[in-house]
């Protein structure tokens, strides 16, 4: 029976059956001001457009032409992923036509779909790298070759089109790749997995929308045969492909970070869908295990190159920072579905923590450039890339407009283009706000619906006002959000009570609310020293700074004379302060002696640099580095 749009689920990216909470769509959350409304903007003026003109450069639209007119496998263009690509944007301008109602949007979004259809295969099948005379068979290479990966990401798109549009041909092309993948990988077809996990979330959140349970046992299929080496050792080892220890085994996440990302937040949905407490709660526990030793201060995860992976405990260097991009977007995602699940305030710190300082900064201020790494410490101050070349780096020391890799710029897309969804959830009878940004925010309770305005100037400003401007006859629940890291001076007050101090975590305010109640939370954003765990090394004696859930940084253009930010102490005696140049410190010049050996006997000192005279210096946000051109920056100043 056809999936009809309706307010349950319209324009949710999750829609869960089971959960302490329940998530509202990008229809009942309107951001209206302020930072991510900004973002917004960006993405629905010139972050989408820009992703779609480089696909279209790059050849990816044209590989569904050349399949269709038999020019494979010559024709092809990108790697055996680019289709995803593709699929993801269709995905972030399903949203923005969903939040915005674009209809020239709309219109491009249905000439892909007419480049698309054509190439699907009538069992279902989609692709265009594989399955052509001349081109490698079917699934013959699970490890690399992404097919599966590539239909997620169909799937999803396919999920945002209905819970914004309605069932369509693109809903229906899913529909007919999702039964394929049953027919084909279900109990007794082809036992093994993808190399790169997402099908796994996808068919969930299908099955969600189809309200057809055989998505969800295929997703269940998939994420209990790995694990199970059903995958080739290659030079990384499973453990890369996730495929060395079953899920509900892992005790901390290892192994390529997106990945291992995107199969958690597959595994808590399978784990809700099928109330299966024990999933659910291996997944808390590796996810816990993962951002206390294995998590960057910015929320970003993944400490190697080589690999693009999680590094052991601890390990977790400032300058060989990968934190991809996308593993930002997939941290957001696991942290969604458990808060969703448990209610706890600490997945929403991290979804914040990680939009701010990882997702945020992925895009330039225009939404022409990105990073697809982010280092904590920029060395050298790097070469702007070409603005009409593919980036062959994805650790490019400045932001490139484009990538042979270009997974991360579709990703930001989608997110920035579906966040509305991440600020707020309901319960029966309570509304939750988990993220501030000036909006209004509808919701239907058990006795009725409510709605709220809130004006903040976040995070620039800690005060949030939450006004009611509807209401129901009995008593309900607002609920707001501590962070964790205002664990001294937050306070409360309901109209014109006084304010009262509250602690980190979820705090409710209960009672039968009238129109123009208000509640103010004020929350303290006074700039702080921050110090690193001592077992992390590779910043021992170091301290960062920070201002409510941004990270703030060291960049040399804010520094006299030409110096790079390696060349300078931080003076720890005198605390960060907030003035009118924004958010300074006292640091310290060093100069060294280079010699021919860099190292030296000592009775047991450590050898310092020559002091020059103390000075204040401008630090910025993180997600802002590296709009000035060439320069260096580090989060992590040392001391010493």
């Amino acid at each position: 029976m056809p999936h009809s749009v309706t307010r349950l689920d319209q324009g949710r990216p999750v829609a869960p059956t089971r959960g302490t909470l329940r998530p509202l769509g990008i229809s009942e959350v309107r951001i209206t001001d302020g930072f991510w409304a900004d973002r917004q903007d960006i993405n629905a003026r010139t972050l989408i457009e820009h992703c779609e003109q480089w696909i279209a450069r790059s050849g990816w639209v044209d590989n569904f032409d050349a399949a269709r007119e038999g020019r494979m496998p010559g024709a092809h263009t990108g790697r055996e992923f680019a289709d995803s690509d593709v699929y993801k944007l269709l995905e972030a301008m399903a949203w923005e036509i969903g939040r915005s109602g674009d209809q020239g949007m709309n219109a491009r979004f249905e000439a892909l779909v007419d480049r698309i259809e054509p190439v699907q295969e009538p069992d279902g099948y989609l692709n265009t790298y594989f399955g052509r005379p001349g081109q490698a068979s079917r699934y013959s290479d699970l490890e690399w070759g992404h097919e599966l990966y590539c239909y997620g990401h169909l799937l999803q798109a396919a999920v945002a089109r209905g819970r914004t549009t309605g069932e369509d041909r693109f809903v229906e092309i899913a529909r007919r790749a999702a039964d394929h993948v049953c027919a084909v990988f279900g109990a007794g077809g082809i036992e093994r997995v993808c190399g790169h996990p997402e099908i796994e979330v996808a068919l969930v959140e299908f099955a969600r929308y189809t309200g057809d349970d055989k998505y969800l046992e295929q997703a269940r299929l998939f994420v209990e045969r790995r694990g199970h080496h059903t995958l080739a050792d290659i030079e990384f080892g499973r453990a890369y492909f996730q495929d060395e220890t079953p899920l509900r085994d892992t005790a901390v996440m290892a192994g390529h970070a997106v990945r291992a990302l995107y199969l958690a937040a597959g595994g808590v949905d399978l784990a809700v869908e099928t109330d299966d407490r024990e999933l659910l709660e291996a997944l808390r526990r590796q996810l816990g295990e993962t951002v206390a030793r294995r998590t960057y201060l910015t929320g970003g995860m993944g400490a190697h190159h080589e690999g693009e992976s999680f590094g052991q405990d601890h390990e977790l260097p400032a300058d060989r920072s990968y934190s991809e991009s996308c593993a930002g977007v997939g941290s957001v995602m696991v942290n969604f579905r458990l808060l969703l699940a448990t209610g706890e305030a600490e997945y929403a710190d991290l979804i914040e923590r990680t939009l701010y300082n990882v997702v945020a900064g992925s895009p330039n201020e225009t939404g022409t450039a990105f990073f697809y790494t982010n280092t904590l410490h920029q060395r050298v101050r790097g070469e702007v890339p070409p603005e009409n070349e593919l980036s062959p780096r994805a650790s490019s020391s400045l932001r490139a407009p484009w990538f042979e890799v270009s997974c991360c710029p579709t990703n930001v897309a989608r997110t920035f283009a579906s966040l509305g969804s991440y600020l707020a959830t309901t319960s029966a009878d309570g509304l939750q706000i988990h993220q501030y940004a000036g909006a209004s925010i509808a919701a239907d309770l058990d006795a009725g619906p409510v709605a709220v305005q809130v004006e903040t100037r976040y995070p620039d400003d800690g005060l949030v006002r939450v006004s009611v401007t509807q209401t129901v006859d009995s008593e309900w629940e607002i609920g707001l959000r501590v962070p964790g890291w205002a664990d001294t001076g937050a306070t409360l007050r309901v109209n014109d009570s006084a304010a009262e101090p509250v602690g980190p975590g979820a705090v409710p305010v209960r009672r039968r609310f009238a129109v123009g109640d208000t509640i103010e939370l004020a929350l303290p954003i006074a700039p702080r020293f921050t110090a690193p765990d001592p077992r992390i090394d590779a910043v021992r004696g170091s301290l960062a700074v920070e201002a409510g859930p941004i990270v703030y940084c060291l960049e040399s253009p804010d520094l006299p004379g030409g110096l790079d930010v390696d060349a300078v102490r931080l003076d720890a005696s005198a605390p960060p302060t907030l003035g009118t140049d924004g958010i300074t410190v006292a640091l310290v010049p060093q100069s060294f002696d280079d010699g021919a050996w860099p190292y030296r006997t000592t009775d047991g000192s450590l050898p310092g640099g020559t002091a020059g005279a103390a000075f204040a210096a401008a630090l910025i946000p993180y997600h802002r580095r590296a709009n000035r051109g060439p320069a260096t920056m580090r989060v992590w100043m040392p001391c010493e």
